[in-house]
């Protein structure tokens, strides 16, 4: 078997392919390597200019190295490995969205750190029950919300409630799998 590439092999080649440093670059995408991305490895910290990071199409299977990315506001690791959410906190003063479709996320745990969130794309992972979908109130500035595909998601459309459940759930919610909510207005009554 192969092994991976890592990311600092991964940055020399987007370095030499874009002929700019990527320390000092604010879109930097390390998607669809081959032999894929395993692991977040250190090379991440030198990143500190970075923006916007996308390592799509790995096979990672955890977050981690994040804590020199100072001014990350869009994170994408759609389609690798990643089970949880644990392995945020460093970024959680900046972030502003996180795409993670296509992952094998069941648990919700450490998503509360993300203070900053307003778009979180999840579609298509195994998030099956409401304690673990509540775990996003928790997120006051979440605005957007990308759900599809997920267990919790797919029973509840089938019985035709599954918007109007996840709304009142998350309060901040203005749009839902590209639904956007109407909300009641106090005023009007």
């Amino acid at each position: 078997m192969s092994k991976g590439t890592s990311i600092k092999d991964a940055l020399a080649s987007w370095e030499k392919e874009n002929e700019k440093k990527a320390s000092e670059s604010e879109e930097i995408i390390l998607s669809a390597q081959m032999p894929p991305i395993e692991k977040m490895d250190a090379s991440l910290t030198n990143l500190k200019a970075c923006v916007k990071l996308s390592l799509s199409s790995n096979t990672i299977e955890k977050f981690a190295n994040l804590n020199g990315l100072t001014n990350l506001k869009i994170l994408c690791l759609a389609r690798n490995n990643i089970k949880n959410l644990n392995g945020l906190d460093s970024i959680g003063q900046t972030l502003e969205q996180l795409w993670i479709s296509h992952n094998n996320i069941e648990k919700m745990k450490g998503i509360h750190v993300l203070k900053e969130l307003k778009v979180l794309v999840m579609a298509n992972n195994n998030v099956k029950d409401w304690g673990e979908f509540n775990k996003l109130a928790d997120l006051k500035k979440l605005e957007e919300l990308v759900f599809n595909g997920n267990p919790l998601e797919e029973k509840h459309t089938q019985e035709g409630n599954w918007i109007d459940m996840a709304s009142e759930k998350v309060q901040s919610l203005k749009k839902i799998d590209g639904t956007p909510i109407i909300r009641d207005d106090p005023d009007d009554e």
